[in-house]
């Protein structure tokens, strides 16, 4: 049995959001002590729903408060920090450019920072996101395309990215950025997005919405994988350490497909709807993932059936439940 995460003292930031509900749940699971820094209390939230906040140290506060980071770190004797915490609603950031570049950027740098003035923090996994690239001619990705984001969000997880870097270049920091997929799976209540929006109108006998032309491309990464990719970084830090690492399935689909994937397994034959409305986001994103498998022999143990199958069936419970 692992026991690296037995009794090791860990904070999360963001921890009350859907990767991070699914990160803390395997941390408390494995043993860890966790602390989680907890904005707003949004208690219809996953991480609510599993009853983690009897489970784990909350800390009340924001990414903008740098010397409650400081304390946090120092009084709770943190050994390893990752940084989920942000604003990461494309539409939202469009909207409120300012608080998105306040929590993503200068939070980012608090949270180093507060790590860095620490003598106990053995290692930080940072999640940038895909969307740092920007748009690219060359697809997929790999960590060697540059970072080049254009709109509000994608920008702001350039400027992450770029910044935790610096702070191993400079300081020796023990940072590691990852660079996911869109997520999916259980305990995602924001029905905008792809995955959960379909799910949730099928369910209603409704027809799905693709606010895009159902052309754009992603690839979509289940949230147990990604908990695993953290987990596995983290526990190999020595190897990551300055590092970015891609995080994907590396099989891309389009939109539209995707929601004809979803339908076929619920099963339905309802048609989607295309608006076809989109503004501000980048047409085609996919990544290579090889550089994790190199390093670390990370590759994910779902396929997108698989993972859609197990949303699904959380999602139809979840939805006879609290409808």
């Amino acid at each position: 049995m692992n026991e690296f995460w037995k009794n090791r003292n860990v904070f999360v930031t963001g921890g009350t959001g859907l990767l991070g509900s699914n990160l803390v749940k395997a941390l408390v699971e494995k043993g860890a002590n966790v602390t989680v820094l907890v904005r707003d209390g949004v208690h219809n939230s996953y991480f609510f729903m599993l009853g983690l906040d009897k489970r784990v140290n909350i800390v009340r506060g924001a990414l903008q408060d740098y010397l409650l980071l400081e304390r946090t770190i120092n009084e709770y004797e943190i050994d390893t920090v990752f940084h989920l915490a942000a604003q990461a609603i494309v539409g939202t950031a469009n909207r409120s450019p300012l608080s998105t570049f306040d929590s993503n950027i200068r939070g980012t740098w608090h949270v180093l920072e507060a790590a860095r003035v620490s003598k106990l923090v053995k290692s930080v996994v940072v999640a940038s996101s895909d969307k740092a690239y920007g748009s690219q001619k060359v697809l997929p990705y790999t960590e060697e395309t540059p970072l080049q984001g254009e709109h509000p969000y994608d920008v702001s997880k350039s400027c992450t990215d770029l910044i935790s870097l610096s702070f191993y270049k400079t300081y020796g920091l023990p940072v590691c950025v990852t660079r996911c997929g869109n997520l999916y799976g259980p305990g995602d209540l924001n029905w905008n997005r792809i995955i959960p929006g379909t799910i949730r109108s099928l369910y209603m006998n409704e027809s799905p919405i693709i606010r895009s032309d159902g052309t754009f491309i992603r690839d979509y990464l289940y949230l147990a994988d990604a908990v695993d990719a953290y987990l596995t970084i983290a526990e190999n830090i020595e190897k990551c350490k300055g590092e970015a690492f891609n995080i994907s399935t590396m099989n891309k689909i389009n939109v539209l497909d995707l929601v004809r994937l979803t339908s076929s397994l619920y099963p339905s034959v309802i048609q989607p709807t295309v608006l076809n409305e989109v503004q501000g986001e980048i047409k085609d994103q996919y990544l290579s993932s090889e550089k994790i498998k190199n390093v670390l022999g990370w590759v994910p143990k779902h396929s997108i059936e698989e993972g859609l199958r197990g949303t699904i069936a959380w999602y139809r419970e979840f939805l006879a439940k609290y409808g």
